[in-house]
């Protein structure tokens, strides 16, 4: 899946590479480690951050 992150300064698209749920409820992403589609660059990303999740189609 596709994700856009937006940082409050800007805002970029990323892969995502694995999701990482909460503890009190595994239901919910917490964390997503991404690979950012421009640069290539992967990072963790906290899931307030991400604005919209496009899914596979």
């Amino acid at each position: 899946m596709t994700v856009i992150v937006d940082d409050g300064s800007d805002w970029w698209m990323a892969d995502v590479i694995w999701v990482d749920c909460g503890a009190r409820n595994p239901n919910v992403p917490t964390l997503f480690q991404v690979a950012d589609v421009d640069t290539g660059v992967i990072n963790w990303v906290n899931a307030d951050l991400v604005t919209h999740i496009c899914p596979r189609v």
